[in-house]
């Protein structure tokens, strides 16, 4: 059974950076394709970010595009948020792996899901 775990949430204010990790056990995290999603009360959850197995390829979702950063170790990945808006305020949620011919914006594409880490932006 795989675990993910998120940390690195909190509070800081707009204009601040925070980094998230997500550490993995029990399965080959260096097989996998993690993604990062976030959720609002009230709101679908959607997606943040994306890196493949090997971290050659990463995409973003338009929302944080050139402020967030995700990238990967043999033991986690990370997003590094920059220039944080208020808006940016959610729980975040790592998870992997993606499944063969998922699509890697789709939260059905993922396999396991950390608990969340709440990040809160004031203003």
């Amino acid at each position: 059974q795989v675990q993910l775990v998120e940390s690195g949430g909190g509070l800081v204010q707009a204009g601040g950076s925070l980094t998230l990790s997500c550490a993995a056990s029990g399965g080959t995290f260096n097989t996998y394709a993690m993604g990062w999603f976030r959720q609002v009360p009230g709101k679908e959850r959607e997606f943040v970010a994306f890196i493949s197995r090997t971290g050659g390829s990463t995409y973003y979702a338009d929302a944080v595009k050139g402020r967030f950063t995700i990238s990967r170790d043999n033991a986690k990945n990370y997003l590094q948020m920059n220039s944080l808006k208020p808006e940016d305020t959610a729980v975040y949620y790592c998870a992997g792996p993606r499944r063969i011919g998922g699509t890697y914006y789709d939260e059905g594409s993922y396999v396991y899901w950390g608990q969340g880490t709440q990040v809160t932006v004031s203003s």
